[in-house]
């Protein structure tokens, strides 16, 4: 009885979990690619040309990491 409100206490985690690494690796992507694009999208005035480039790729990496990460959902093993 108990095991298994500990097994649905953990699944309720991994879920939860998952929809915020799916969540934040969307918004780190999204604005990694808003940084790259920034010139072409009207934002370069913003964001200065070699500091967008460079942040701007290592959130893309960092988004594709965890998205990665939320779709694996390898938390416990």
């Amino acid at each position: 009885m108990a095991s298994e409100l500990e097994d649905k206490k953990q699944r309720a985690y991994v879920n939860r979990r998952s929809i915020m690494d799916l969540g934040m690796g969307i918004i780190y992507a999204g604005m990694g690619g808003a940084m790259m694009f920034a010139e072409r999208v009207g934002l370069g005035d913003v964001f200065p040309s070699p500091f967008s480039y460079i942040f701007g790729g290592i959130c893309l990496l960092y988004g594709g990491f965890r998205i990665y990460r939320g779709i694996k959902r390898n938390y416990y093993r």
